[in-house]
């Protein structure tokens, strides 16, 4: 017979894997939409993690999904960046949605999109990184991932629905329509089968 182990010295040596994240594995982001929040394994955005959002069509709420958070980030004097918008942000809605302009930056990067967030997300000086990326492959999204580990940031991918039938090396990926989003893959567990509701989730 062997030798008795006791199951908390190989959690604390990390040497058996948690199928469900624990308490202190909770994200310190949330999105602000309680509802969405309640749907995650880890209670809100990944941490220094790449985020996708997968969009059938512009004009969605896309941006509602992250004027909460990125309210919070302003209002705290946290650099947000948005790189290669497709359109000009129309700032009085920017602004009534809570957002503090002197902390948003528009980098307008054209086919050098993927590059420019990477660097913003290594930098370590931006909380939040938002990019439109109709094309990136997987190696473009490793990188943007690694980046945002690197620099502790958040990062939001905003891609075509299509790509949801390719892997992709986010943490979280979303699939938005009207009035609802579906968790297609999340950190710490497995997404919600349901879609979310969107309808008074703050």
């Amino acid at each position: 017979m062997g030798a008795v182990i006791a199951l908390d010295a190989l959690l604390d040596q990390r040497r058996v894997w948690k199928g469900q994240a624990s308490a202190a594995a909770r994200s310190s982001q949330p999105t602000g939409l309680a509802h969405l929040d309640a749907a995650l394994p880890l209670g809100g955005w990944p941490d220094a993690a790449l985020s996708e959002i997968l969009l059938p069509a512009p004009g969605l709420g896309e941006l509602k999904l992250l004027w909460p958070t990125l309210a919070r980030l302003t209002q705290a004097g946290q650099r947000v960046v948005l790189v290669a918008p497709p359109y000009i942000p129309y700032a009085p809605a920017w602004e009534k949605a809570g957002v503090d302009l002197r902390w948003l930056q528009i980098v307008d990067a054209g086919d050098n999109a993927p590059w420019a967030t990477e660097q913003c997300l290594r930098s370590g000086s931006c909380a939040a990184v938002l990019c439109w990326l109709p094309q990136a492959d997987d190696r473009s999204l490793r990188r943007l991932q690694v980046a945002a580990e690197t620099g502790q940031s958040l990062a939001f991918s905003y891609r075509p629905a299509a790509q949801a039938i390719n892997p992709s090396p986010a943490a979280l990926r979303l699939l938005l329509d009207v009035g609802q989003v579906q968790v297609l893959k999340c950190r710490g567990g497995l997404p919600p089968a349901r879609p979310v509701s969107l309808a008074s989730g703050h």
